[in-house]
């Protein structure tokens, strides 16, 4: 069997296919997120889920479905197979029997964004890429940075000038060019589409390329096992970009199809915001498909601070999909829940994991959560990078 089952890249819009053997940022025809699709026939024939247990741990023992076609091209830091902790004193404070957390803190660069960037600097390094750039709230400018220099790849960074300052002194630390810009994300993404047009630097920008979204998605491949192939019946993420939200779904989606999961249901998803900056939350409530631009965003989660995510309609299908819901949270709940989640757990988990934790008095509150539900928590990152 091939190294990687990748087949073509589809559109998620219009689902026209691309060629998944070149450089590809968004669809060229209607400029939406590009989907790697992957030959699952073959896998479920070929390919058993115990075998890929008894490799050894690391994102990489699920390569048939990543896009890296030769193990040679694989540029690694050590990423993938964190913890699923069960959290008793946290759950029985708040009535829930059943709480974990998927503590993504401990992957290299501290956070959640090393699997993607793993996957999409590998599979640029493999396509020919030689310089990569990318606008930033923080965290995935650095997990982008450390793999560009492991692949010796010149990165460059854009960023908020409020950035955290370890954000920036990581991403200068391990070679990246930074640059600072006044305003939020949005407007370093604006900086970073005009270098681009320039020529000579490939983008790999939250959901303008394909691949990201497929490390991340083995968070789902995880989970899954981890659950003895029956999943949990809810998931709380917290939505910036919501990148890990859909790409889970997708994960969930490919399990179904290679037969590999042990019932039918998938869990509800639930993405969380600040409510300093909710476009996923307003669309949701309004039962829309696509986020207007969130005005004067503002929080201290700066992974949450994401006025209007390119992958904005690929969320909301998840939410519509999975029957979940979306909830914001205020920042003072956010330090709230952090103090909460390290005093009882022992986690020191980002403001963006912390306001999982903040989401859960709201849901049951709501009636939304049942008090023996399985529910999953996603810490995207350390609190340590928070720090001034």
């Amino acid at each position: 069997m091939r190294y990687s089952l990748l087949t073509h890249l589809e559109c998620s819009r219009c689902h026209r296919h691309w060629d998944s053997g070149k450089l590809q940022n968004v669809c060229p025809d209607c400029q939406s997120p590009l989907l790697a699709r992957y030959d699952l026939p073959a896998a479920r024939a070929e390919l058993q889920r115990e075998s890929i247990a008894a490799r050894p741990r690391g994102m990489n023992r699920w390569h048939e479905l990543l896009p890296v076609q030769t193990p040679e091209n694989v540029v690694t830091l050590g990423e993938g197979d964190t913890p699923l902790l069960n959290l008793p004193h946290l759950g029985a404070a708040i009535g829930l029997s059943r709480l974990m957390l998927k503590d993504e803190s401990l992957n290299p660069t501290g956070t959640f964004k090393a699997r993607g960037q793993a996957a999409a600097i590998s599979r640029a390094k493999e396509l020919g890429a030689q310089q990569v750039i990318i606008p930033t709230a923080g965290n995935a400018g650095g997990a982008m940075a450390a793999y560009a220099s492991r692949a010796g790849l010149v990165a460059r960074v854009y960023m908020p000038a409020d950035t955290p300052h370890s954000n920036m002194q990581e991403c200068r630390a391990v070679g990246a060019g930074v640059v600072l810009v006044e305003g939020l994300i949005s407007d370093a993404a604006r900086a970073v589409s005009e270098v681009v047009r320039q020529g000579g630097w490939f983008d790999v920008s939250t959901f303008k390329e394909p691949y990201r979204l497929e490390g991340k998605k083995v968070m789902g491949y995880e989970l899954a096992e981890a659950f003895a192939w029956d999943l949990p019946d809810v998931i709380i993420y917290p939505a910036g970009g919501g990148m890990g939200l859909v790409a889970i779904w997708k994960a969930f989606a490919e399990l179904e199809e290679l037969g590999w999961l042990n019932g039918p249901n998938r869990p509800r998803m639930v993405a969380v915001q600040a409510a300093g900056c909710a476009p996923v939350v307003r669309a949701f409530e309004a039962g829309e498909m696509t986020n207007t631009f969130w005005e004067n965003a503002g929080t201290i989660a700066s992974g949450l601070r994401v006025p209007k995510s390119y992958g904005d309609r690929l969320m909301m299908e998840t939410l519509y999909q999975s029957h979940g819901t979306a909830v914001a949270v205020s920042d003072e709940q956010i330090r709230a829940a952090q103090l909460q989640l390290g005093q009882s757990e022992g986690i020191f988990a980002a403001p963006e994991g912390a306001a999982t934790v903040a989401a859960l008095p709201v849901l049951l509150e709501r009636g939304w959560l049942k008090n023996d539900e399985r529910v999953v928590l996603l810490n995207t990152g350390t609190g340590l990078k928070y720090l001034p």
